[in-house]
This record gives structure tokens, C-alpha cells and sequence, in this order.
């Protein structure tokens, strides 16, 4: 009989799966005889300690748990459904748990990259290292690159590895007796800038004294008179951002040696009215600096933003800040938020350029007396601390006549650096004998020790995490997750005395962390990958429908921006979980605030501000990061919106789509709204299921365009009302303003909502869902393995014990921390 088969008890090393009355609701559509789904309940397997097989039975728990089935229509007795559901419970975590108990909750994993990266900067005590590219990308499983499964080791992966631990390495070494010598280089007036025009034409950049332009007055300048180089009074006036083609450094300025470098420069916000007249601006102009080399800016650069945003303030006044360059680099002026002329503007002329009309009041921009760099800023000594690190106090190109004997103690105290748990003898056997080798064919030592270091950087020592309980593991996970780094003196402290393995300890320790700068390390990875914000710039916003945001790279990093400042401020300030979705406050700047219809403020920098209960801002779901994400440029999806909403902040992902069913296409024409497109698509009972509970959510963000702006009216190119005009690029652009928008719509479990208000009100109504994903999400970050069966009823324990007050955010990660599943217990 199949029954008895299947009813083996645990006794007999299988746990019990109570397949009969299963099979008595469910054997109609899931039985021998055309199983619906491919899923033939009376063939599945009993034995639960076969993974396949428990997770087979896991799904079937989760669509019964869930009423996903039986399908509707189809009688199941409620009695009879809580009874399976305890008993296949109980038995899955039965086994599972015994699974963990031989096995360990999962396996060790390898750091991914940006782990590596800055595990060498701290131990090498080089901040500004930069070996992340050098490393493949590493896979990612379960929304993050931090899972196990995913962090699989090739002989590619490790030569990889090998050459980035040695470029480290290189860098940290002196190879001078005494540091490079700083010096200071000074522009000013005409030598400000490479030529004297920049593409955009000339209201882009001109230079000028006592408040008016010089050498303006025809398309091509006349050479310089050695007067005007020399005139100190002279000024560069900038009006346009960077946008390819773009170089605007300072001439006969770049560094000889790679390090820090002071950056001051003399500069004030202007306003450029017509005939190329200034006058003082009326408010500040950001702007920040950008490392590069100063060749011609038709050759790929790596240019990279540094020393932070400025707020040029009216009338004059000297900036001042520190950035690291490279050697041969310079600095180059990136002015935020102005026009980016673009070339064929003028369709009727190829390679033209055209400056956009002027803003009323005139044009903001910024006009720069002179620029100096002072560098490279010596160290506090030398050799520098990355030297020391390798070599202790034996000084610049060491050879000790007791290289044996030198090389094994530099080489333990090395290990004891950077080895997260003590390294024992017979592990550190095998790199003594490679730097004796090397010594014996007659290699300098210093060759020979770095050999030895490299290959300690690239074995299980350094490259693996270990898994709890170990008390130096759970010291390395904690550090790992919130830090993304290795273990601090303290941590290592606690992890000798074994205190970190207290529950108390590490809650108070995660605390720590969380008011550290390395948090920020945490928010940027963490949200990079739950939320894809690292995915934020994948697709630019379409031109023909959306000229206003081309080459907007100060809106797109002022999104960013609020959205880890908002989730930094969950954790920091221990806030409900229902803020994920509906809070009163976000944070904003000049521009974003601008662009969300907020009231107007000044300046770059993000501040607080309280929203009103009419906004539809607050929370993650009406930021403007997630809603580029969730768009694709073009047009704005109530399927992809809806879909991540489910997945990433309710922790209810969708299916994969059936084979053989295209994507809805957006239709730009304006001519079908794309809830009209949706009623179409979903005719078919195959795809109504499924989308019914995904796109109503979706529908509620359709107030919102491809960058997050309001809007009651689709656009479109041919359909509705014709809009033209110039962008900030100087192109002509002609859309049209086509069918109002609907964000009503009716939730899988019957709620009805009007507006994105009504639906963030619905989900924040039940905030255990957002803290259970939250919780989820954290344990795949934190000991890169997803939950498991036998993770469930603590994940529930930790929810009930933050119930009474809300769920909140800094609330569940202590819980976290000081669980069973995070320091290596059993469930």
C-alpha cells in the first residue's frame, strides 16, 4: 500500500509526511492520472531527508499555507488544512534541523570583492585602495552577492586574486628613504582652463574681468597677449556640467607621485545674462571635483567624483578640501545641475552645438579666480603605517642578516593581522617553507616575504568566512555584516574571551557598529543589492518622452542619497518597520526637493524634511531611486513595480512568468494607457492568477514617471496634447501629454486603495510581513545562506518578541544578532 509507505515515522531516520490526508484533498488534481502542474503527489518521495525531495514538500506547504491551493472552488476543510499543514510542519523542521545538526546551517564562504577590497585596505592601512576590478563580478543568488552557493572559487577567480593581493601589496611598500616632496601648483585667470572655449559653445565657458566676458566676440578666439596670462584679475567662468565631450581641468597642473592632495580654490556663484555680463548669484551653485588625467576628452578616462559637493555661495570666497589622486592626475571642475550642451543640435548642421535659453533671472554658474594642489601631503611618518605593516620597524628595502628567523616572525605577525581566528603552526607551515625557498634560490627578501604574504592572502585564511559558533566566526560574521570588513581590535578581544558568543555582547556590539562610519559601508551594500540600487543608472531615461532628465547626474546621485540616508536613519533612529512603506519624513535637497514638488530650499547637501499628510512621498515605495529602478527609461510598469514591491519589501516574490508569453509592450504612441494594455494581456485565466496579486500595487505607482515626478497624464509621441521646446542639452524635443492616469485598484486579498496613499496606508496596516522580509533579507546578507525550514519558527519567535513595539528596525536586527540562526546555535 502507498499509504503506510508514506506515513514512515521518524523512527526509521525519515520523518513522517502526512501524504494521506494530503492526498485525500488534493489527490483529485494531483494524483497518478494527469497530475495537474507535473506535480503527482502519490510518487513524491516520503523520504524528507533527501533535499530535493524536503524542498518539493516545502513548496506544497507553502501554496496550501499560503491558499494558493487547493485552487478556488475546490473544497478544503479548514480543520483538515491546519492539521496537514502541523503535521508536514513539524516534520520538515524535524528534518531540516537534523540536516543542520550534521551539516551546519550552511557552508563557508568566500568574500566577494568589495569584502576583499576593503578587508586589504584595513589591514594594509591603505583607504584609498582600489583593487575591486581587478576581481571577476561575483554571482549573486537570493538578491545578494554574498550567498555561498554563489561564491564559487575558479583558477581564474584565484589568479585573480593573487594579482590583487599583489598590486596591495605593492602599493603598501616604501621604496623611498624619505617621502615625496610636497609641492604647490598654482593656476589662475586664463591658465584655468585647457583652451579658451569648451564644447557647448561659447556661453558654456568664456573668460572674463571686472564682471564681463573677454575675447567673446566672434565663434574662434584670438591668441592670448601675454598681458592678459598674466593677469591675475581674470576669472573662468563655467556654465555647464559635465557630459561627453568634456574637459575643464586647470593647464600645467597634474601630480608626480599618487597620495593626498590639498585642493584650494578661489571661486563665487554668478548669474550669465545676455552679451556674456555677470552679475552675483542669488543663490548657491553645487559643484564638485573629478580626478582624472588632463589629456584630451575624447580618451576614456577614469573619471571619478572626489572631496565631496561644494556650495559655491555669491561673491567671492576661497574652498577648500583634500581628495587622493593618482600619479599624472588632476583635478577637473563638475559643476552640478546646469545645462550639458550636446552635439547636432541644430539638426539642419552636423556637429553643432546649441547653449539652451536662459533661465529667467539668468543663467547660475560659477566663476573660478584660481585653483592651487598642494601635495603629496606627507604622511604622520616614514615609513607610512601600510610599510610598517609588512616590515615592523625594519625600515626601507630590509635585508637582515637573519632573514630566516625575520622572515618567520614579520610573516606570524603579518597572519595575526590579518587572519580573522588564530593561525596554528602547522597552518603556517607551508608559507615558511615557500619564503625559505625563495630565500635559498637567492631572492631578495623583501620578494620573498611579499610571496608569502600574497599567498596568505589568498588561501582559506583570509579568503574564506568561517561559520558559528566559533567565537572568532560569529566576531567575523558581525564585523562582515554591518562593516563589511574584518573584525576590529575590539570584536577580536571579545572573540579571545569568548564573550562575543553572549547574546548580550553581540547585541551591544551590533549597536556599536551601527554608529560607526563603517555602517555606512553596511547601507550602501545592503540596499545596493536588496533594493537594486546598484542597478540605478542601468537605464537612462528616453529622450523623446523625457528630455528634461538627459544626463541629470545630480538628480540621479541626489536619489541615492535619500534613499541610504532613509535607511540609515530606520536602523540608526530604531523606527517602526511600517516606515519601510509609509513615513512622514524623507530627505531631500535643492534639486530633489524641486523635483518632488516639495517647497523650495537651498543647497546640495540632504536635510530632513517633515512631510505633510497629503504627500504622497515618505517611505521606500515613492522615492525617487526606486521608482528609475523599477522602470526601464521609457515607460513605467505596474507589472515590474508590482512585482518588486512583492519580492522585495512584502517578501512575497512571483512566479517566473510561463514560457512563450511575451512582455507587455508600452505603447509610446500614448494611444492605450498601460492599464488598458494589462486587461488585454490578462484575458487568459494562465496569466490573470498571478498578476492579480502583483500589478494592483503596481497600479497605485503609476502616478509616478520613469524618475519618480508626479503626473496625472501619461506621455506619449503622437497621441494628445503636443508639447515642444529646447532641453538643457540645446535639442529640440516634442512630446505629447496623452491619457489620465488610474492608481486605483483591489489587493489579492480584497482591499480596495484609490491612490498610492490608500495603499501605503494597507500595507503599513500590517507591519509583520515588512519585518519578516526585513529579517529575511538579513540573513542571507549576514550568514549567506537563505532560510531554511528549520529557520522559520525562530524567525517567528524574533518577530513576537519585537511585536508589543512595532517591529522596529534597529528593534529586529538586535534580535537578529543575538539569535540562534546568526551565532550558530540549534533551532
Amino acid at each position: 500500500m502507498l499509504f503506510p509507505l508514506l506515513m514512515l515515522t521518524a523512527a526509521s531516520g525519515w520523518s513522517a509526511v502526512p501524504a494521506k490526508p494530503i492526498l485525500a484533498a488534493c489527490g483529485g488534481c494531483h494524483g497518478a492520472t494527469k497530475p495537474a502542474g507535473g506535480l503527482n503527489l502519490a510518487s513524491l518521495s516520503p523520504n524528507l531527508e533527501d533535499k530535493s525531495v524536503r524542498e518539493r514538500w516545502t513548496r506544497v506547504h507553502d501554496r496550501v499555507e499560503r491558499g494558493e491551493m487547493p485552487p478556488p472552488g475546490v473544497p478544503f476543510a479548514q480543520p483538515a488544512k491546519a492539521a496537514i499543514l502541523r503535521d508536514l510542519r513539524r516534520a520538515l523542521h524535524e528534518a531540516d534541523a537534523r540536516e543542520v545538526a550534521r551539516q551546519g546551517r550552511g557552508p563557508v564562504r568566500r568574500l566577494n570583492r568589495d569584502e576583499y577590497e576593503q578587508n586589504l585596505r584595513d589591514l594594509l592601512a591603505l583607504p584609498h585602495l582600489d583593487v575591486r576590478d581587478i576581481l571577476p563580478e561575483d554571482r549573486e543568488a537570493f538578491h545578494f552577492n554574498k550567498t555561498a552557493e554563489a561564491l564559487d572559487m575558479s583558477r581564474v577567480q584565484l589568479t585573480a586574486y593573487m594579482d590583487a593581493a599583489e598590486a596591495a601589496l605593492r602599493e603598501a611598500m616604501a621604496t623611498t628613504p624619505a617621502p615625496p616632496e610636497a609641492t604647490v601648483q598654482r593656476a589662475f585667470g586664463a591658465r584655468l582652463f585647457p583652451g579658451q572655449r569648451s564644447t557647448g559653445g561659447r556661453e558654456s565657458m568664456f573668460f572674463l574681468k571686472d564682471n564681463q566676458g573677454i575675447n567673446v566676440e566672434r565663434a574662434a578666439a584670438v591668441p592670448w597677449t601675454r598681458e592678459t596670462l598674466e593677469d591675475q584679475a581674470v576669472e573662468m567662468g563655467l556654465f555647464r556640467s559635465p557630459g561627453w565631450p568634456y574637459g575643464a581641468f586647470p593647464q600645467r597642473i597634474a601630480t608626480k607621485h599618487p597620495g593626498l592632495y590639498r585642493v584650494r580654490f578661489a571661486a563665487r556663484a554668478v548669474l550669465q545674462h545676455p552679451g556674456f555680463r555677470l552679475t552675483d548669484a542669488s543663490h548657491t551653485v553645487p559643484m564638485t571635483l573629478r580626478s582624472r588625467r588632463p589629456t584630451n576628452h575624447d580618451i576614456a578616462e577614469d573619471v571619478k567624483s572626489v572631496g565631496g559637493i561644494f556650495d559655491i555661495r555669491p561673491g567671492r570666497g576661497v574652498y577648500e578640501t583634500v581628495v587622493y589622486l593618482r600619479e599624472g592626475q588632476t583635478v577637473e571642475y563638475g559643476l552640478l545641475g546646469l545645462p550639458v550642451p550636446q552635439v547636432d543640435a541644430i539638426p539642419s548642421q552636423p556637429g553643432s552645438y546649441r547653449y539652451p535659453p536662459f533661465p529667467a533671472g539668468g543663467q547660475p554658474g560659477v566663476a573660478f579666480n584660481w585653483i592651487e594642489l598642494e601635495g603629496p601631503l606627507p604622511p604622520a611618518s616614514w615609513p607610512p603605517a601600510s610599510h610598517r605593516v609588512l616590515f615592523d620597524e625594519l625600515g626601507i628595502h630590509p635585508s637582515p642578516a637573519n632573514a630566516r628567523a625575520e622572515a618567520r616572525r614579520l610573516l606570524r605577525r603579518f597572519m595575526g593581522r590579518a587572519a580573522r581566528r588564530p593561525v596554528p603552526e602547522t597552518a603556517a607551515a607551508p608559507f615558511d617553507q615557500l619564503i625559505a625557498r625563495r630565500l635559498d634560490k637567492g631572492e631578495p627578501f623583501v620578494e620573498s616575504v611579499i610571496a608569502g604574504y600574497q599567498a596568505f592572502l589568498c588561501s582559506g585564511w583570509f579568503l574564506y568566512l568561517e561559520n558559528p559558533p566559533d567565537a572568532h566566526a560569529i566576531a567575523g560574521r558581525l564585523s562582515h555584516f554591518l562593516a563589511n570588513t574584518a573584525p576590529d581590535t575590539e570584536l577580536r578581544s571579545l572573540a579571545e574571551s569568548g564573550r562575543i558568543r553572549e547574546p548580550a555582547v553581540v547585541r551591544a556590539q551590533a549597536d556599536r557598529l551601527i554608529q560607526s562610519p563603517g555602517f555606512e559601508r553596511f547601507v550602501k551594500a545592503f540596499a545596493g543589492y536588496w533594493l537594486n540600487l546598484r542597478h540605478l543608472r542601468r537605464d537612462d531615461p528616453d529622450i523623446r518622452l523625457y528630455p528634461e532628465y538627459r544626463l541629470d547626474e545630480y538628480l540621479v546621485d541626489s536619489m541615492e542619497r535619500e534613499t541610504l540616508a532613509f535607511i540609515t536613519t530606520l536602523v540608526r533612529e530604531n523606527l517602526p518597520a511600517a516606515s519601510l512603506v509609509n513615513a512622514n519624513f524623507t530627505f531631500v535637497n535643492e534639486h530633489l526637493a524641486r523635483h518632488y514638488g516639495l517647497p523650495a530650499m537651498e543647497g546640495s547637501r540632504l536635510r530632513r524634511v517633515e512631510l505633510p499628510p497629503s504627500s504622497p512621498r515618505g517611505g521606500l515605495l515613492t522615492q525617487g531611486a526606486i521608482l528609475k529602478i523599477t522602470a526601464n527609461g521609457t515607460s513605467t510598469s505596474p507589472v515590474l513595480r508590482g512585482a518588486w514591491i512583492m519580492d522585495r519589501i512584502a517578501g512575497d516574490p512571483p512566479p517566473p512568468p510561463p514560457p512563450n508569453v511575451p512582455a507587455v509592450e508600452p505603447d509610446i504612441r500614448g494611444a492605450k494607457t498601460i492599464r488598458e494594455q494589462l486587461a488585454l494581456h490578462t484575458r487568459s485565466a494562465q496569466c490573470a492568477g498571478c498578476h492579480a496579486k502583483f500589478d494592483p500595487p503596481g497600479f497605485a505607482l503609476e502616478n509616478f514617471d520613469v524618475l519618480g515626478r508626479w503626473r496625472t497624464r501619461y506621455r506619449g509621441v503622437a497621441e494628445g496634447e503636443r508639447v515642444t521646446g529646447i532641453d538643457h542639452t540645446g535639442h529640440d524635443f516634442a512630446y505629447t501629454v496623452a491619457g489620465p492616469v488610474d492608481a486605483g485598484g483591489t489587493l489579492a486579498n480584497g482591499k480596495t486603495f484609490r491612490n498610492v496613499l490608500e495603499l501605503k496606508a494597507i500595507l503599513a496596516s500590517d507591519p509583520r510581513p515588512l519585518a519578516r522580509n526585513l529579517m529575511h533579507q538579513w540573513i542571507v546578507y549576514a550568514t549567506g545562506t537563505p532560510v531554511r525550514f528549520s529557520d522559520r519558527a525562530e524567525v517567528e519567535r524574533l518577530l513576537d518578541q519585537c511585536a508589543p513595539a512595532g517591529y522596529r528596525v534597529g528593534d529586529l536586527l538586535r534580535a537578529f544578532v543575538g539569535s540562534k540562526i546568526f551565532l550558530g546555535g540549534t533551532s
